[in-house]
């Protein structure tokens, strides 16, 4: 099934330093030409998005990313914007290449050039004003302390559109559990070099990245795909290369028929919301196993779907024959009781290969947490990070999290989906993707029953489970980013997102046309 997979990698700061010099030596292009046409793309993108009439101040320091910083004030001042260029006098002299920029901007001479010693020297920025941090790039590892200190906290300060150069200074590429968050410069905008950093993908880096924008500058492929990370972004490219074309003469029993184990007595719209968004993303078949009670409650909101009756009235309390079926999603709406508990173990006793786990089962392995080596190699769990919890333990960080997530996911053989503003997903390889598409409106009650929903028919349309995760995960963000386009992320309610799911599909056909 698989045509291809591209991935973007997301390297270690030393890393991409390893392909900017590979890119140097090989292109071959000198270091300032790389430095060049990194600051175009910089320069172009401001170009685009503000208006030469406002004043933009480059905040400059001694190092390339400051030599970005110049270049960029010598392009734009060439584009005719209004720069100004502080150079905040952190180290006795400038690296090689940020000299040679200086020498160009004094040359060009359309630029004043400003030295700041000390905080008195540093300007009051107007609201209608740009700031552009050039002081720090990658590959700091402790927090900013002194005089850089003091320059990023007046920065914070001042009431301008702040937008920083490839990392905001001050933050990490990975790990800021050891960090000061009120000594990182706060950028709106963060414009970076060919890879997001790590930290990028954490909640608790938000604040201070701003919204973030990957800009390409043309360093070697071939260098990128030699290096290793175990990190990844999700990409339309890849989720294309998974999706299979249907083929005129298929029919509905070449695109699997899965079970979905959702809803008890006051959460029926659990079963009816994860049934009718496996129905979305494809599936040939659909049954709901429900309570008695919720018979006429799905037959009437979801006529498509087939129905199987437990024996129980109001609870899951035993799963059908699973023969027929090719997968099985279960947990939404179906409480912890002890009946309950016990048929989620005969359920993942019996399973015959990989199924799919969230909200509740979720919550009942947390429990048992010895069933978790019961589970069918390869299965999907979804949790949101409280979920994520009760099967682990608490952390005081994301980065911890993501790496409690990979060990889970490497230890018991299943993929992770670590739901939130970056959904991840951790393979049993120890790989992660993470997924960029979304918006806050789908943070909303059953939201997760749809992404359920939607893995599980993935899984039983025969995709492999790493394609169902990472390709459920990233339709249905960007089926909620089509519905919230459409309705407004306030208003966004689940069943918007089912009613996308055609539109995120054809979305990724067309890209790969």
């Amino acid at each position: 099934m698989l045509k291809r997979s591209i991935a973007m990698k997301i390297l270690r700061s030393d890393q991409v330093k390893e392909v900017d010099g590979y890119t140097i030596e090989n292109e071959p292009i000198h270091s300032i030409q790389l430095m060049e046409r990194a600051s175009g793309q910089i320069s172009a993108w401001i170009a685009e998005h503000i208006r030469s009439n406002r004043r933009i101040h480059l905040f400059i320091g001694p190092g390339n990313n400051g030599g970005d910083g110049l270049a960029i004030a010598r392009q734009l001042a060439d584009q005719g914007y209004m720069a100004e260029v502080w150079l905040v006098k952190i180290s006795s002299k400038l690296s090689p290449d940020a000299q040679v920029n200086l020498d160009r901007l004094r040359k060009q001479d359309r630029v004043p050039i400003h030295q700041v010693d000390d905080a008195s020297g540093l300007p009051d920025v107007k609201k209608h004003e740009v700031i552009v941090d050039g002081l720090f790039g990658s590959g700091l590892n402790r927090p900013l302390e002194g005089f850089p200190a003091g320059v990023v906290r007046h920065l914070n300060s001042m009431p301008a559109l702040r937008i920083a150069i490839d990392i905001p200074s001050g933050l990490f590429g990975e790990d800021n559990s050891s960090n000061t968050y009120d000594t990182i410069f706060r950028a709106d905008h963060t414009l970076t070099f060919q890879f997001p950093n790590l930290s990028f993908f954490f909640p608790e880096n938000q604040d201070v990245l701003g919204k973030w924008h990957v800009l390409d500058i043309g360093l070697m492929q071939e260098k990128m795909d030699e290096l290793d990370s175990p990190y990844h972004m999700i990409t339309r490219e890849q989720v294309g290369g998974y999706l299979c074309p249907r083929k005129r003469f298929a029919h509905k029993g070449r695109f699997g028929h899965v079970l979905m184990i959702t809803g008890g007595y006051g959460k029926m719209g659990a079963a009816v919301l994860s049934s009718k968004a496996a129905l979305r993303a494809g599936s040939g078949l659909v049954t709901a196993h429900v309570p008695r009670l919720g018979y006429e409650i799905m037959q009437t909101a979801l006529p498509e779907a087939m129905i199987s009756l437990d024996i129980s009235d109001i609870i899951f309390s035993q799963p059908p024959d699973l023969d027929a079926f090719t997968t099985v999603g279960a947990g939404p709406g179906l409480g912890t009781k002890e009946n309950t508990r016990n048929a989620l173990l005969t359920l993942i006793e019996r399973a015959r290969g990989p199924i799919v786990l969230d909200a509740d089962a979720l919550n009942i392995l947390g429990m048992h947490p010895d069933w978790l080596e019961k589970l069918p190699e390869g299965s999907i769990l979804t949790p949101h990070p409280k979920e994520f919890e009760r099967l682990t333990q608490p952390v005081s960080g994301h980065y911890e999290r993501i790496t409690l997530q990979q060990e889970f996911a490497q230890r018991y053989q299943v993929y992770l989906v670590l739901k939130g503003g970056n959904t991840s997903v951790a393979c049993p390889d120890g790989k992660v993707y993470f997924n960029a598409t979304g918006n806050p409106g789908m943070a909303t009650g059953g939201s997760g029953d749809v992404l359920t929903g939607m893995i599980t028919s993935l899984l039983g349309q025969g995709y492999d489970p790493k394609q169902a995760a990472i390709t459920g995960v990233y339709l249905h963000a960007l089926a909620g980013d089509i519905a919230a386009g459409e309705k407004g992320q306030e208003a966004l309610i689940a069943s918007d997102i089912i009613e996308s799911i055609g539109l995120a599909f054809k979305c990724v056909h067309h890209e790969e046309e």
